[in-house]
């Protein structure tokens, strides 16, 4: 069995990476979170691009336990905010992970932009770095608009005001919020789904390992 470090205290996306896990019947891969490991100092996300940043938590958390490392770097770019809040999504508010704050600075900076001019995508980079050396960093992205108001109550971060653009037959958003999907949906057709959908088959070579 190899033990995969997910570089995160996000119980909902360790929940996300396990569900991947069963859903492909990717073998021999137990994941993990950082709650499961002994603090060490991690990288701070200092990079210019998603990738930048899940690399270098990834890279930090392998050196750190020895353990084959995989870390994500998400947000939204906004097309009237010229692409912001972009690497900057967690804290665009001033203080990381303070969802609310930045739910409501973003719908503040969008109240006069008319419908048609408040397209958004979601990025997720993911970096997959093993004990050996290798490094694997793949992208996702998922297309849309920003909503007046959130909706649902699902997900995290921005979900309750990203609207998906329906652009896959898998599943029908039917003017959803990403916050009101299900798991399931969200998983299918999401930034972060797409970017490790494309690593499933070195998630299968570490199981075989």
């Amino acid at each position: 069995m190899t033990t995969l470090l997910l570089a995160s205290r996000n119980a909902k996306k360790l929940a996300e990476l396990r569900r991947l896990v069963i859903s492909e019947a990717i073998a021999g891969v137990e994941v993990i979170g950082l709650d499961e490991v002994p603090p060490f100092d991690e990288a701070p996300e200092t990079g210019a691009t998603f990738e930048d940043n899940a690399l270098a938590k990834a890279v930090d958390g392998c050196a750190a336990t020895g353990l084959a490392c995989l870390a994500d770097d998400s947000g939204i770019e906004i097309d009237e905010l010229r692409g912001m809040p972009g690497v900057l999504s967690a804290r665009w508010a001033g203080r990381h992970g303070d969802d609310q704050a930045n739910l409501e600075l973003v719908l503040a900076q969008l109240r006069d932009t008319p419908l048609e001019r408040r397209g958004a995508g979601f990025v997720s980079a993911c970096a997959l770095v093993t004990p050996d050396g290798q490094r694997t960093v793949v992208r996702g992205e998922w297309r849309g608009s920003v909503a007046t108001e959130p909706r649902g109550d699902g997900g995290f971060g921005y979900d309750p005001i990203f609207l998906p653009v329906q652009d896959r037959d898998e599943v029908a958003v039917a003017g959803r919020s990403a916050a009101q999907l299900t798991a399931a949906e969200k998983d299918a057709i999401s930034h972060r789904g797409r970017a490790l959908a494309l690593l499933i088959p070195r998630l299968r070579e570490l199981g075989v390992s």
